[in-house]
């Protein structure tokens, strides 16, 4: 009994002497140490101290994150050579024809094009098939120059150009793919800029210029080499082909006896495949796959380098001295997507700062306030404070690889106690001092000596 008697006295005559007061305090920025992470040779992530009002003792922090990397844009001259030949008005979806498809998806295409630039490119329009000049005895002259037909000259007038393309109607049943290239490549001008070419078709060649043998294997053999040839001079060209339309390589195209070429066959000798292409790049695709070729694999194609950093997550830790006695506060004006103030298992507060794409020339930001609270742990006063206890980022960069970095660079503050202030001098003559009653010191004895009081008192009793 005369232990819990002794504890009881302690606990009081420790609350009694304790003085529970918020010390006034000032508030100073020792350190505006910018937190700075490198993702890649053009990203970069910052963090400090953008603003403050040290009078309410708060501080304003920003995250930033910045993709200095180009913007990569097509610019210069690309024709698009289309077929035009009457397999493209084959129906391959409901009511929905080949040529709709092809000429639908290049609409797009060359509006997407001119939506990211619409002043330094240039796009020409070229079509082919079967000519439409009759010799003197009513035959079609097949196998010129006069297969293929230019539709549109260089401009970059959207409305003109999606006009013309639309109007694009079938010449012809062969194909004449040579002709299409050639008068393409006659359109290019002389300058020294970016010259890009793209053909759209669904058919195999069968004639060439100067090549009109629709019947042998030798002059399909004819056809193909030149067609080849005419692909391969196109040098200073950035060529992209796209062939649809052939269901079954198998199938034979050509016989003659024991001799004969499947489409397999032909396709691999004029345009190579997918992964040694004859010249440039080359798409053999579905009919289904017609519009996502055109309006996202070659136009990615285009425009080489997207630079666009992805999945971006910023972790900003803070000590814990800081999550105890200031309040966090984000700002709803910051130029973020997803930002939380959250607690881990390990009951470490932090942001999390979420962003699905940084594209090129984007720069995010993300600002939050730290305020001290009215009641917090004097045992931080006089201490070089960090704002933050680390930086994590993960995302995946250019080239799609995840990435990880960290940084513990932190801005850095320090609360100083305010003197107290001296009392004002009484100069009244008094025969004997009197105690000022609102002196802790005075108090703090005078409850000392009432438990005292009380324990000896109940200590006699406990003898008794």
């Amino acid at each position: 009994m005369k232990k819990i008697s002794l504890a009881i006295f302690i606990i009081i005559l420790f609350t009694a002497t304790t003085v529970f007061a918020s010390t006034e305090v000032t508030m100073e920025i020792v350190e505006n140490n910018v937190c700075t992470i490198n993702l890649n040779e053009s990203s970069v992530f910052e963090k400090k101290i953008v603003d403050s009002n040290l009078e309410n003792h708060e501080v304003t922090l920003q995250l930033k994150v910045t993709n200095n990397s180009e913007v990569i844009i097509p610019t210069g001259e690309l024709i698009l050579v289309i077929d035009s030949s009457e397999s493209m008005n084959e129906i391959v979806e409901g009511q929905t024809t080949r040529k709709d498809l092809v000429l639908e998806s290049a609409n797009k295409l060359v509006e997407h094009l001119l939506k990211v630039n619409p002043s330094s490119l240039e796009i020409g329009v070229v079509t082919f098939s079967t000519g439409s000049e009759k010799d003197n005895d009513g035959y079609l002259i097949t196998g010129t120059e006069k297969d293929a037909q230019k539709v549109c000259n260089f401009t970059n007038d959207l409305s003109l150009l999606k006009e013309k393309i639309s109007t694009i109607e079938g010449t012809g049943q062969y194909t004449n793919l040579d002709a299409g290239l050639q008068l393409a490549k006659s359109q290019f001008s002389s300058e020294n800029n970016n010259k890009y070419l793209v053909v759209l078709t669904d058919g195999l060649p069968n004639l060439a210029v100067g090549y009109n043998d629709l019947v042998s294997y030798n002059g399909l053999t004819e056809v193909i080499n030149q067609t080849k040839s005419t692909l391969q001079s196109l040098t200073d060209v950035n060529v992209i082909t796209m062939l649809t339309g052939i269901s079954d390589e198998e199938a034979n195209f050509r016989v003659e006896g024991e001799n004969s070429y499947t489409y397999g066959q032909v396709i691999e000798a004029v345009f190579g495949n997918k992964d040694f292409p004859t010249n440039g790049k080359f798409y053999n695709v579905d009919d289904t796959e017609i519009n996502e070729t055109i309006t996202q694999e070659i136009y990615n194609d285009l425009l080489p380098i997207q630079n666009t950093i992805k999945n971006l997550t910023i972790l900003d830790y803070f000590p814990e001295y800081i999550s105890n006695n200031f309040s966090i506060k984000i700002h709803d004006d910051s130029k973020s997507e997803v930002a939380t103030l959250n607690t881990n298992n390990e009951n470490v507060q932090y942001i999390s700062w979420k962003i699905d794409e940084l594209s090129p020339k984007e720069t995010k930001t993300l600002k939050y306030t730290i305020s001290l609270k009215d009641e917090f742990d004097e045992s931080i006063i006089s201490k070089i404070l960090n704002t933050n206890e680390k930086v994590d980022i993960s995302y995946d960069d250019f080239d799609g690889t995840n990435k990880t970095e960290t940084s513990n660079v932190s801005p850095k503050i320090k609360l100083t106690a305010l003197p107290e202030p001296e009392p004002p001098k009484d100069e009244t003559i008094v025969e004997t001092p009197i105690p000022s009653a609102g002196s802790p010191i005075y108090i703090s004895i005078f409850v000392i000596l009432v438990c005292f009081a009380i324990f000896f008192k109940f200590m006699s009793r406990e003898i008794k």
